[in-house]
C-alpha cells in the first residue's frame, strides 16, 4: 500500500468553511448585542420622557411658548389623529389612549381628527371647539 498524501484543496475548503462559520457566529452576536442595547449608553433612572407626552417638534425660541397644535385623547380610545408639517414631514398618524398626547411647535400644522370628541385640541393655546361624536375635521392651523 502507498502513502496517503493530504489534499491541499480539501485543506482549505475546510478552512475556508471553519472561517465562514465563525463570521456567522460573530454576525449573530453582534445583532444580538445590538438589539438588546448593548453598545448604547444606560439611560439614567428616571430620565426617560414618556413618549405620549414628549413634544414632536420641539420650540426654537422659547420654552413657555405655547404649541401651534396640541391634541389630547379623553377618551379611552381615540381614532387615527394625523399631524403633519403643511408641505413636510408626518409628525403623528396613529390611534390614541386616554391621556395620550400629541404636540407641535412649527410654523403651519396640518391637523386630521377622525372623530374630533373624541380628543382636547388647542390652537395656539386657545381651546379649540370639539366636534360632534364621530365626526371627522380637516383643518391647518398656523403658528401665532
Amino acid at each position: 500500500m502507498g502513502r496517503h498524501r493530504s489534499d491541499p484543496m480539501g485543506i482549505a475548503r475546510l478552512a475556508l468553511a471553519v472561517l465562514g462559520a465563525l463570521g456567522l457566529l460573530a454576525l449573530i452576536v453582534l445583532g444580538a448585542i445590538s438589539l438588546t442595547g448593548g453598545f448604547g449608553a444606560e439611560p439614567e433612572a428616571g430620565s426617560a420622557t414618556p413618549p405620549a407626552t414628549k413634544p414632536l417638534s420641539a420650540p426654537s425660541d422659547s420654552p413657555s411658548r405655547a404649541p401651534t397644535v396640541f391634541v389630547e385623547c379623553v377618551q379611552e380610545r381615540c381614532p387615527t389623529v394625523f399631524l403633519k408639517v403643511t408641505g413636510g414631514d408626518v409628525l403623528f398618524d396613529r390611534e390614541m389612549t386616554r391621556g395620550e398626547q400629541a404636540q407641535s411647535f412649527d410654523d403651519k400644522v396640518d391637523v386630521v381628527l377622525t372623530d374630533a370628541s373624541a380628543v382636547r385640541v388647542r390652537v395656539n393655546g386657545a381651546e379649540h371647539p370639539p366636534g360632534k361624536v364621530g365626526e371627522r375635521q380637516e383643518f391647518t392651523v398656523p403658528r401665532e
